[in-house]
């Protein structure tokens, strides 16, 4: 039977995880945002466990990256506890209600919309507090800079979570830290999810480069 021990252990794995990948995955995208991909794990985990996870991975997470390696303190903390939840709990809400592959599908689609969304409405807000500058200014970034770094962040979450999430349930299963998968549930990841997600990523850094070329 599976226990609240493993689950424990494979939350805090995946949390250890997230936070890893803030240390080391921080690439610029547009200006001077900066890109990292623990929204990808932080949804794995909320596909597995429900959007309730990945509220606390992301709040766990986005607290140590404050007292660590954030030059933004509170008000970044913040942002990424908006931008993450935004993703990550939205894409794991419908896959909850939906558990199909069309059902995460919808939810990275919804998870992705809501993010770039929600974040064009706080980035009006709160970015003139903590970057110091002039609304005027960041009205004039909310088009130019934050829509496009929001679209291409969420193009990459979506495709990251759908490439590796089965595999990652795969190596959590052998490793006995998941309960085995179900007779009607398919072990290997879908051809089709494979090719849509390298598609989506390839995009995505396509338009980063020849965004940042133009600029």
């Amino acid at each position: 039977m599976y226990s609240k021990t493993k689950k424990l252990t494979t939350i805090s794995m995946l949390c250890a995880f997230a936070y890893i990948l803030t240390l080391i995955g921080r690439i610029p995208i547009v200006l001077f945002l900066k890109y990292d991909s623990k929204d990808i794990v932080i949804t794995i985990g909320g596909f597995i466990f429900g959007p309730m996870v990945s509220f606390y991975i992301t709040v766990l997470v986005s607290i140590v990256q404050m007292f660590t390696t954030s030059s933004t303190g509170i008000w970044g903390c913040v942002m990424n506890l908006i931008s993450s939840c935004a993703f990550a709990c939205t894409a794991a809400f419908v896959y909850k209600r939906r558990h199909t592959l069309s059902g995460a599908v919808m939810g990275l689609c919804c998870g992705w919309s809501s993010m770039v969304i929600v974040m064009l409405l706080w980035n009006y807000i709160i970015a003139p507090i903590y970057m110091g500058y002039p609304r005027e200014e960041i009205t004039g970034l909310l088009f130019t800079a934050f829509l496009p770094f929001n679209l291409i962040k969420g193009g990459l979450n979506a495709g990251g979570t759908m490439l590796l999430y089965k595999p990652v349930v795969t190596a959590l299963r052998r490793s006995h830290l998941l309960e085995p998968a179900k007779n009607t549930e398919k072990s290997r990841p879908d051809k089709g999810v494979i090719l849509a997600s390298l598609l989506i990523i390839i995009t995505c850094i396509l338009f980063v480069l020849s965004f940042n070329k133009v600029l």
